[in-house]
């Protein structure tokens, strides 16, 4: 499979794609209209903050299977247009916080200390220091606008220099604010009111675009600092730049701009101007919140792992996929067992389905299930589609097909603690097939149509309806052990005058074995399943 990368991230990085067998292409530089010219034949995109992986550009991914973005923001991808066209897209939000949360910090230190002004003056032969006397951060009022990963990075460290910290996020529980030792405020205006210092740490939304501008930075106090190292657009520049030429906000530290400079041209090549550019009282960075060495590891690894795992077809954190309950490791084997389930039906029968139950029991009928669906729908699909399946696009799969999907709970359950069942209508009858997981991560198939079971889902399993009477498993034995294939497991369930023996087999079977099993005197019917 083929990558495309069209931002920097580090060496080692690309190093490891390449060590997992994928064909990996570096394109730095190019425009947009060039990335569509030549995206068609890859199956994965890998970016940073410039290229614009909108719906144009996804039009021309034939192949595209996965979009990472290394780095915390999804505002240059369309999620939307990604889950329609049924790719993955992956970020790394964890990945390089600390680096954005210390340059928002450092911004801050500069924009009261006239740091840079200073280092400006003093490589011009002046040295005059009554022209850059600044302010004292300790005692202050920093005022954080968004209480998540980052911003909660930002108050720790300003708390930890003698700054008062307050914060404004309405979608932050009170319980969130307590931990992170920061002041609640509700209202905004309140908010602007008391902070000596505004730092930015929201996504760039409908709500928040533009969320200070004129009318805003009129109600802050005089001499406000405000520094913006998340999302260019948050701050309305024009008013900033009148705030700052009439005095109202004293100084600002600007990461980011609402429409951003081409980071790869040289000098001579660049074209972007900016009035904030112009005044001596804007520190301008360009777009450094993730560029420190650790970050750059951090987030080259976290999304090559990410894009590697979905190409391999591995559940991964997606933005456009439900988010797990608990933790990704906890709920694995749930996932699997769900995803083994909805694989079984059309590995034993060929009739089309009309409707799919999913049910869960005990323990899971609290839980977030919605990806345990999808992990159902996947299994289901996977044996007859045509394309590849995934996480993304197996709703609008199924939908397609004219299944109705139904999810039930119930916390009634006698026997284990918690249960999956799955029930398939067809035209003619409903075939059902239960499951659980014991301990951390011991699967277990319960009831396969309507047979009790007690065997785990491993890779090549044969099914087999038989005749409830002595010798029909013997001869089943005798056959497999003349093709030296070894049974691993063996479990059966009785109903009536009918018997399900399900065979767990250590190697490979062909379909001249299964036709000879189907054969012997007893068997009823025959399917080769794989999990």
């Amino acid at each position: 499979m083929r990558i495309l990368i069209t931002e920097k991230i580090a060496e080692d990085s690309v190093q490891y794609l390449k060590d997992q067998g994928f064909d990996v292409d570096e394109r730095l530089g190019l425009s947009q209209s060039q990335i569509e010219e030549i995206v068609a034949p890859y199956d994965g995109l890998i970016v940073r903050s410039v290229t614009q992986v909108n719906r144009s550009l996804l039009s021309h991914a034939k192949s595209m299977k996965v979009v990472g973005r290394a780095g915390n923001g999804i505002d240059n991808i369309d999620v939307d247009a990604c889950t329609d066209l049924g790719i993955i897209a992956v970020n790394t939000p964890e990945a390089n916080i600390m680096a954005a949360a210390e340059l928002a910090v450092g911004l801050a230190f500069c924009t009261f200390r006239n740091i840079c002004f200073a280092d400006q003056s003093a490589r011009k032969n002046e040295f005059r220091r009554g022209k850059m006397i600044g302010n004292e951060l300790e005692g202050k009022t920093a005022g954080i606008i968004g209480l998540g990963r980052i911003g909660s990075i930002v108050a720790r460290k300003l708390s930890g220099i003698g700054m008062r910290v307050i914060a404004y996020d309405p979608y932050i529980t009170d319980e969130r604010f307590a931990r992170a030792g920061v002041e609640k405020i509700d209202g905004f205006e309140d908010f602007l009111a008391q902070a000596d210092l505004i730092t930015f740490h929201t996504p760039k939304t409908k709500e928040t675009v533009n969320m200070i501008d004129a009318p805003q930075l009129a109600k802050c106090r005089k001499d406000v600092r405000i520094v913006n190292a998340a999302r260019g657009g948050l701050v309305n520049e024009k008013a900033l730049y009148d705030a700052l030429v009439s005095g109202q906000v004293a100084a600002a530290g600007i990461d980011v701009f609402d429409k951003e400079p081409s980071y790869d041209r040289k000098p001579g090549e660049q074209n972007f101007e900016h009035p904030l550019l112009t005044l001596p009282n804007v520190v301008v960075t360009p777009h450094l919140g993730a560029s420190t060495h650790e970050a750059n590891r951090n987030v080259g690894t976290a999304v090559t792992e990410l894009v590697a795992k979905a190409l391999k077809g591995e559940l991964v954190a997606a933005i456009n996929m439900p988010a797990v309950g608990g933790r990704l490791s906890e709920m694995r084997p749930y996932i699997q067992l769900a995803e083994r389930l909805g694989s079984i039906y059309f590995q034993a029968e060929k009739t089309r389905v009309n409707r799919l139950e999913i049910v869960y029991s005990g323990d899971l009928a609290g839980a977030e299930t919605d990806l345990l669906t999808l992990s159902v729908l996947k299994g289901f699909l996977t044996p007859i589609a045509q394309e590849r399946v995934n996480f993304v696009n197996v709703s609008r799969n199924v939908a397609q097909m004219g299944v109705e999907v139904v999810e039930s709970r119930t916390t009634l359950l006698e026997k284990y603690t918690n249960l999956i069942t799955v029930r398939f209508t067809n035209d003619t009858r409903t075939l059902s097939v239960s499951g659980t997981v014991f301990g951390k991560d011991s699967m277990r198939i319960t009831d396969f149509f309507g047979y009790p079971m007690d065997f785990e889902p491993t890779r090549n399993v044969i099914a087999v309806q038989n005749e409830d009477k002595p010798g029909v498993i013997g001869r089943i034995g005798t056959l497999l052990g003349q093709n030296e294939i070894n049974i691993a497991t063996l479990n059966w369930g009785r109903k009536g005058t009918r018997a399900n023996a399900v065979v767990g087999l250590d190697g490979d079977v062909t379909d001249d074995v299964i036709a000879k099993i189907a054969r012997l005197e007893g068997v009823l019917r025959v399917s080769l399943l794989h999990f």
